[in-house]
C-alpha cells in the first residue's frame, strides 16, 4: 500500500469509512478533524542531484573500466552523458532520494508541508480554532499531527507526538486505514473530553479525506 498514490492510498470503501469514523468522533466535539495524504512532502531536489552525480559517476567508471581506457578524457565525459538517464532513475524510484536528504531533512520538509496544508485547507478558521489535521506524507512514511490554538492551550503537544508516531508506525507495516482509524478514535476521544460539543456547533470542515 504505501507505495500507491495519494488518491489511491485508501480504496473508496475505506475513504467512505474514515469519513464516517470523522463525523462520528465530532459528533461529541466541537473539535475539527480533517485527515489529508499527499505523495511526498517535499522534491528534495538537492538529493535528486546528489543521487545522479554518484550515480552516474558510478556508472561512468564501470564503463571506461570495462573497456580498458582509463582516462579523465575518457571518465568525464561519460560520467555527463550518463548524468540525465541517472537523473530519471533518481526520480523514476524515489526512495533512494530518502538516503541521501537525510533524517532531519525529512521531518522538517514533512513538519512544513502540514504546516502549509493547515492554512491551505482553512483549519484556521474554525469558531474556536479547535482545527486538528491529520497529515499522512506517503513517500516519507511519516505523520504529522497539528492542532489549533485552542486544542494546543488544552491538550499536551506530547500526545500528538505519540499518536502520529503511531499512526506511522502501522503505515509502515501496511496498515495504514486500521492505523487512522485508530487514530481518529483516540482523537474524538481525547476531543470529547477536553471540548465537548456544544448546542450550536456546525460542522465547519469537510469529513473527507483530503488530497
Amino acid at each position: 500500500m504505501t507505495g500507491k498514490k495519494a488518491d489511491i492510498f485508501f480504496s473508496e470503501s475505506e475513504k467512505q469509512q474514515i469519513s464516517t469514523l470523522v463525523k462520528k468522533a465530532e459528533s461529541e466535539t466541537s473539535g475539527e478533524i480533517a485527515a489529508m495524504v499527499v505523495d511526498e512532502s517535499d522534491s528534495y531536489r538537492e538529493a535528486n542531484i546528489l543521487g545522479a552525480t554518484l550515480l552516474s559517476a558510478f556508472v561512468a567508471l564501470v564503463v571506461v573500466v570495462s573497456i580498458h581506457h582509463v582516462t579523465v578524457w575518457s571518465y568525464i565525459p561519460a560520467v555527463i552523458i550518463f548524468w540525465t538517464p541517472a537523473l530519471y532513475f533518481m526520480r523514476a524510484f524515489p526512495r533512494f532520494k530518502l538516503a541521501l536528504a537525510g533524517k532531519k531533512r525529512l521531518e522538517e520538509a514533512v513538519r512544513e508541508r502540514a504546516v502549509r496544508a493547515f492554512f491551505e485547507k482553512g483549519l484556521y478558521r474554525t469558531k474556536g480554532e479547535t482545527g486538528i489535521l491529520i497529515f499522512i506524507s506517503i513517500l516519507e512514511h511519516k505523520v504529522w499531527i497539528l492542532g489549533d490554538r485552542g486544542i494546543n492551550q488544552r491538550i499536551d503537544p506530547q500526545f500528538w507526538q505519540t499518536l502520529a508516531g503511531e499512526l506511522a508506525g502501522s503505515i509502515r507495516e501496511n496498515q495504514a486505514f486500521g492505523g487512522l482509524c485508530t487514530a481518529i478514535d483516540k482523537l474524538g476521544n481525547v476531543l470529547k473530553e477536553h471540548f465537548p460539543r456544544a448546542a450550536d456547533d456546525t460542522n465547519e470542515l469537510s469529513d473527507k479525506v483530503i488530497f
